[in-house]
């Protein structure tokens, strides 16, 4: 029987293998996303057994990368990378600062990453209590952040709200209205940067993700980031079929 290192060690060399890297950008990216504190950090998450494997990538963005990861039961996980060198830092700062939960005084660029991937981990755990459909979170540890993989039980992700066909697009409006009030009323949380490439379709059900920028509703530009949340849906629902307008929403979502 292996030993706790062993299996250990092991799982670190899974993780370094999680892609094969051919060309010079690939090397690149695999370098900026795996770097060393970020492969010790997936080690002790390998030991706590929030993670055995990781597979392939999710997606992958300017700032993070999301993963496909088996945690010890073999159970399909999402893992969210956030990359130190190529972060958005000012947008970060700018999110960030005025937040109570939050007193971010340095400008360390790795505090800065690990806090901004708290903020995501609380942000999504008020929604998820609140009974907005998110990814349920996990774990955040550093600038990793594990949280419910969205998808089929074969290991498919659940595609964009964007790029999917919807079967019963007033469902789907309503639905995410409802969940928009949700986020505001009882989260007291406003997405900040909510559209139909930050919403998954599962099973003709939508899902809300990226919730990193989310800022309470008492922080002084959360009604001026929910206008423009808003503004967002009303092209994508456009796009569907539904017109309704920016008064219609506000007025459902603060029961005027």
């Amino acid at each position: 029987m292996e030993s706790p290192i062993t299996k250990s060690d092991i799982d670190l060399q899974k993780m370094r293998e999680v892609k094969r890297l051919k060309s010079v950008e690939d090397k690149r990216v695999g370098s900026e996303v795996f770097d060393r504190i970020t492969l010790k950090t997936l080690y002790k998450l390998a030991n706590q057994g929030y993670i055995h494997l990781l597979n392939g990538a999710i997606s992958t963005g300017k700032e993070a990368n999301v993963f496909k990861g088996v945690d010890d039961q073999g159970k399909i996980v999402a893992v969210k990378i956030y990359r130190v060198t190529t972060s958005d830092f000012k947008k970060m700062q700018y999110y960030i600062q005025g937040d109570p939960r939050f007193n971010v005084r340095s400008n360390n660029k790795r505090q800065l990453i690990n806090n901004w991937v708290l903020k995501e981990f609380k942000n999504l755990n008020r929604a998820y209590e609140a009974g907005v459909r998110v990814p349920h979170p996990i774990i955040a540890k550093n600038n990793v952040l594990i949280m419910e993989f969205i998808g089929d039980s074969n290991g498919t992700p659940a595609r964009l709200m964007r790029q999917s066909q919807i079967s019963n697009p007033q469902y789907v409006v309503d639905k995410i209205i409802d969940y928009i009030k949700k986020l505001y009323n009882d989260a007291e949380l406003v997405h900040g940067d909510l559209s139909g490439f930050n919403i998954l379709m599962e099973d003709d059900e939508p899902v809300i993700i990226d919730l990193s920028q989310g800022m309470v509703v008492d922080h002084p530009l959360s009604g001026e980031l929910l206008n423009r949340d808003i503004e967002n849906l009303i092209k994508d629902f456009k796009k569907m079929g539904i017109e309704i307008s920016k008064d219609d929403i506000k007025r459902k979502i603060m029961d005027l």
